[in-house]
């Protein structure tokens, strides 16, 4: 079954209680999770949690209405799996490695643990504001410039790196079907796979790519997008995959596509 990653994380001017609140709420909250493991880590300056969902299909509503609760009690919530797998290890390093780990039903002493910190983060005095840095010399904006920084773009996920146009033999398996097909493009986010049969966004299939190579990425990726079109229509995959050997062979196939290597 696969596994999604999320987090959240509290500074001192969150609300200890609704905080606490969210922690002990998550089996209500998500009720379609079959298992949950959590760490929570307590920082200088803010206190977080990892959540690990085991669940049958990506529970975006449930999920949705985390994050809401989250963005209420003062927090910030973010969906670790979408995030590009060195994001999300960076991320993880830096916040939640030594962190404390515990038991899905260990969600009450979690949420304690978390209020206790955040409550201490309340009750100290605001560190002192860094000194505001010279305004740089205004440069030009305008859509040609080098130095314009580009907007980000407005709905939908956010896209999972550089994306190379290939042509790759795939299998992919839902509960119901088996599927070959062919992959259009990658990125160390997922793939675009051209076919008729389409699955619903946010369910679960089992990927097996075979690279040119002859090496193959074998796991789990969620449908983050459907596009019906008779004749270029297909599915937008994001994969799930923490695996080491996985994410080492794809960074492999993709730094072979940025030397020109097929």
């Amino acid at each position: 079954m696969p596994v999604f990653g999320l987090a959240a994380l509290w500074n001192r001017g969150a609300s200890p209680e609704r905080a606490a609140a969210v922690v002990e709420g998550l089996g209500e909250l998500l009720p379609s999770a079959q298992s949950m493991q959590l760490v929570v880590s307590v920082q200088a300056e803010q206190a977080g949690i990892e959540l690990k969902v085991e669940a049958p299909g990506y529970p975006r509503a449930a999920v949705e209405r985390l994050a809401d609760e989250v963005k209420r009690s003062g927090g910030t919530f973010v969906e670790l799996w979408r995030l590009p797998k060195p994001e999300r290890d960076a991320l993880r390093n830096s916040i939640f490695a030594g962190g404390k780990a515990y038991g899905g039903e260990e969600r009450t002493a979690a949420a304690r643990a978390l209020e206790q910190h955040v409550s201490a983060l309340a009750s100290r005095p605001a560190a002192p504001a860094p000194s505001a840095p010279p305004s740089p010399a205004a440069v030009p904006t305008s859509e040609d410039d080098p130095r314009r920084v580009p907007s980000a773009p407005t709905g939908g996920p956010q896209r999972r790196g550089r994306r190379f146009a290939v042509r790759l033999e795939l299998e992919f398996r839902t509960e119901l079907d088996f599927v070959r097909e062919h992959a259009l493009n990658i990125s160390n986010g997922g793939l675009f796979v051209r076919t008729a049969h389409r699955p619903p966004p946010d369910s679960v299939v089992t990927v097996d790519v075979k690279l040119p190579n002859g090496e193959h990425l074998q796991g789990e990726a969620v449908v983050v997008h459907v596009l019906d079109d008779p004749y270029s229509g297909g599915v937008g995959l994001a994969f799930l995959s923490d695996d080491v050997t996985f994410s080492r062979t794809l960074d492999g196939y993709l730094a072979s596509l940025v030397g020109g290597v097929s």
